[in-house]
């Protein structure tokens, strides 16, 4: 058996887990393969394609519950949310624009086996907090069930969780449930301009502690906010140090003006409506300033908040990176200049403080860097030992995060 096997449902994935199994052939497991550039490159014999398990199973908005087959695409739970007025909360990224991808085809399992979030991290948490139940098939080729349609419930060990960023090493997730949340009903935010990135990290810092419910915070250096084009914000000529307030009308009018009174004395002020609001957050998320059509290197930092501008200034003084930060400081997007990862420059700049991933490469350099966060002897033989007990003969998307995992 070697090829493409595209199941049907999840009574074909247990087949072919289970035969993969028995040959001891190696699979790995995408939906569209959106996110197919990142981490080790595959080198399996099977391709187990999800993009026919798809379907919105359960939706009920009163509840706040959604449930979906694996390989539903994101974008279509979206739309459905957001005819209700809901969303969800955690902001996963896109990766179509940076990646050069087709767009709106990541899909609902691959959101999860990342487990990345956008901005909205900092105040509403990330992917895994909001996994309530999944079904998936073990390397063993077992179903096995995990969590359930309710916030709150108690059956053993939560492995919705569990299997949040592990990038399909683990099981092939078929069906999630996961929790939504009403969307806000307005959105504005307010700008610092002119900020170097210390500066600006009191300035978030400030905004963070304060009453003002702030629930992003960015800076973009000035090549970094000239790329984000269609606001205000790009026409300012100026580094940006933003926070986004969200809620009703009234709420946000009233935050705004503590919070421009907050932080009057950085420097001078503006403002985005909400329609500038929407896409400035956006863009931010999906890293469109180094969204350029290349295979320049692109890494995703995180750290302590801080920590981002002495890291950040460490990269582009070793490297000649341009950087940004969102989080608060605490997740820095780092472009080389060139293809060379520069691997070495980036852990080092880090320093152990947080963990680096390489986001985007050419493909011929994709090997010279381990794309994910070395780990140590100890956390090394615990990550096996978890492998093994899911996935015992190893043949569920190998050395995709780590060589012999």
């Amino acid at each position: 058996m070697t090829g493409t096997i595209t199941p049907r449902d999840e009574k074909d994935i247990v087949e072919a887990v289970t035969a993969a199994a028995s040959r001891e052939q190696t699979m790995e497991i995408v939906g569209h393969g959106t996110k197919a550039g990142i981490g080790r490159a595959s080198q399996t014999e099977i391709t187990l394609d999800l993009s026919q398990i798809k379907g919105i199973s359960l939706y009920e908005p009163d509840e706040l519950i959604l449930s979906a087959k694996g390989g539903t695409p994101v974008a279509e739970i979206e739309k459905l949310l957001a005819d209700n007025n809901q969303e969800l909360s955690f902001e996963p990224m896109d990766f179509d624009a940076l990646l050069n991808v087709q767009a709106g085809r990541g899909t609902l399992a691959g959101m999860i086996a990342a487990n990345l979030s956008g901005p909205r991290r900092i105040k509403a948490g990330a992917v895994r907090d909001y996994a309530l139940g999944v079904n998936a098939v073990s390397g063993r080729g077992e179903i096995f069930k995990s969590g359930g349609r309710v916030v709150k419930n108690v059956t053993g060990y939560d492995l919705s969780k569990f299997v949040a960023g592990s990038w399909g090493t683990l099981a092939v997730m078929t069906d999630l449930t996961i929790k939504v949340l009403p969307a806000s009903e307005d959105a504005a935010t307010v700008l610092v301009l002119g900020l170097d990135a210390a500066k600006a990290r009191e300035a978030m810092s400030a905004a963070m502690g304060s009453s003002c419910e702030v629930s992003a915070a960015a800076h973009l250096p000035e090549r970094a906010a000239a790329k984000i084009t269609g606001t205000a914000a790009a026409k300012a000529g100026r580094a940006l140090t933003a926070l986004r307030l969200e809620g009703i009308p009234v709420s946000i009018a009233y935050r705004k003006a503590k919070l421009e009174e907050l932080l009057k004395s950085f420097g001078r002020l503006g403002a985005l409506d909400r329609s500038e609001t929407l896409s400035f957050w956006r863009a931010v998320r999906d890293v469109l300033p180094f969204a350029d059509k290349t295979q320049r290197a692109v890494w995703r930092i995180s750290t302590a908040p801080t920590e981002g501008p002495k890291v950040g200034a460490a990269i582009t003084a070793a490297t000649g990176a341009e950087v940004f930060y969102d989080w608060g400081g605490g997740l820095v997007w780092a472009e080389m200049p060139g293809l060379l990862p520069e691997e070495n420059a980036i852990r080092e700049a880090l320093g152990g403080a947080g963990h680096a991933t390489l986001m985007r490469a050419d493909p011929t350099m994709r090997a010279s860097a381990a794309p994910f966060e070395p780990l140590d002897a100890g956390l090394a033989a615990l990550i096996q030992r978890v492998k093994v007990s899911f996935d015992p003969k190893g043949i569920l998307n190998p050395g995709r995060m780590y060589a012999g995992v």
